[in-house]
């Protein structure tokens, strides 16, 4: 999640600062996204890099808002 938001931060020139804060009890501690149901049963997988999905989202927005 770290590098994500940096990602973020960084593509949109933000100055936007990260906030460190408690985890709440039941928040999972390790994240591991798995699209294997989604690529086995739909066959389906992600056609665009993290970085220009990113891109793209940021584009849109700054349009919309």
């Amino acid at each position: 999640m770290l590098e994500l938001a940096e990602k973020v931060i960084s593509l949109t020139g933000s100055t936007s600062k990260l906030v460190f804060k408690t985890l709440p009890s039941d928040d999972p501690k390790q994240r591991q996204p798995d699209i294997s149901v989604a690529k086995r049963i739909l066959d389906w997988e992600p056609k665009v890099s993290l970085e220009d999905g990113l891109k793209e989202t940021i584009f849109y927005f700054s349009k919309v808002i």
